[in-house]
């Protein structure tokens, strides 16, 4: 008698914007198709599903990633963030405010992406990641200035058909200084404490 074939599906359990949702899935199940066919979130976008355009980024354990390469097994006891969860309540993220502020959008379809890469970037240039066009990457050179250049390379895997580019390098910094405003006032509440 032949053993029965392995199963292709398993039962995971993903923790997505603070909630723990239970599936049972096929093994060969993209992230980006759970989010959206499964559990009905929709803000992360399926453009090129081949990890080349960004509309289906979002930040798992703080990192960006594109949900169409990723296989959503692959993402079990992990924190996932779609553009569903960046809000805090009623309140915008200060990147969806900058985004909504400055026109960093045209058609829509790639902002999710966008402003998921974008709060990775403000993160990874705070924490003294060098891109390609940082000039000095040694550590005592510290985080390079967050130039316009350095925007665009950050934010190079996200495109956006309608060419809403210079709006959304300055969103990025926009919300880049907020960012590191609430870093100092933070480390002067410290200090003072």
């Amino acid at each position: 008698m032949d053993p029965a074939p392995p199963s292709t599906s398993s039962a995971i359990t993903l923790n997505i914007n603070g909630e723990k949702h239970r599936l049972s899935i096929d093994h060969r199940t993209t992230l980006l198709d759970v989010l959206r066919e499964h559990l009905d979130l929709t803000g992360t976008k399926k453009g090129c599903d081949q990890g080349q355009c960004g509309a289906c980024t979002v930040l798992v354990d703080g990192r960006r990633v594109v949900s169409c390469l990723n296989l959503a097994v692959a993402a079990e006891g992990r924190d996932i963030t779609t553009i569903e969860g960046v809000a805090d309540s009623d309140q915008l993220h200060p990147v969806q405010q900058a985004f909504l502020d400055l026109d960093g959008y045209q058609c829509g379809y790639c902002t999710p992406g966008q402003i998921c890469s974008a709060i990775a970037v403000i993160e990874e240039h705070a924490a003294g990641w060098p891109s390609a066009v940082t000039d000095d990457v040694g550590i005592e050179a510290g985080p390079a200035p967050l130039t316009s250049d350095e925007i665009r390379e950050r934010m190079s895997g996200n495109l956006c058909r309608c060419g809403a580019y210079v709006s959304i390098v300055q969103a990025v910094s926009r919300a880049a200084a907020a960012y590191e405003e609430g870093r100092a006032a933070e480390a002067v509440k410290e200090a003072s404490v």
